[in-house]
């Protein structure tokens, strides 16, 4: 699934000294390589490089199947509390009817109470690509009308024979 690099341990340690870190997470110092892996044989437990990047590198002294998994479940932790944003997409036409407008606009609101992003879309066909500010004057329209549930993202913009502007929920929802 992920291409995450596995810690090194024990032997494949390549540095000559490391910073040390006992189990319960106290500092023990910078000791040499051979050294921490003796003490590491003591406590019959394993040494884990934490901190590749450090200098020296950071190795705890852990168990390495309880450490794994516990990098597990906090990855799993973390995916299930990413917030997914979904972008959902609502169609107008310049010349709109209100009651349709306003059946539109109650989709965009709930789009955005429900904290999904809503991509709105002017199709202009035939001669109304050439009167873009009827396009406009509906999107400014929806985004004030619906400023309580969601800000403008991205401003309309002509985009060939549509014009699109970005609405996205507020951050406090």
């Amino acid at each position: 699934m992920n291409a995450v690099a596995e810690p090194r341990v024990n032997d494949q340690i390549r540095s000559p000294e490391v910073r040390l870190v006992g189990p319960e997470g106290e500092q023990i110092g910078v000791v040499a390589l051979a050294r921490a892996l003796e003490v590491a044989t003591e406590v019959g437990l394993d040494l884990v490089e934490v901190a590749p990047q450090a200098q020296p590198p950071v190795c705890r002294l852990v168990d390495y199947g309880k450490y794994k998994y516990d990098a597990g479940v906090k990855a799993r932790e973390a995916r299930r509390n990413q917030q997914q944003t979904t972008v959902k997409a609502m169609n107008f036409r310049p010349k709109i009817d209100p009651h349709d407008f306003e059946t539109k606009k109650g989709h965009v609101q709930r789009f955005l109470r429900g904290g999904s992003k809503v991509r709105v879309t002017i199709w202009f066909r035939g001669r109304e690509r050439f009167r873009p500010e009827l396009g406009l004057k509906v999107l400014t329209r929806l985004a004030g009308e619906v400023a309580d549930d969601g800000v403008v993202e991205a401003e309309p913009r002509q985009d060939g024979r549509n014009m699109v502007m970005i609405l996205a929920p507020h951050r406090t929802r």
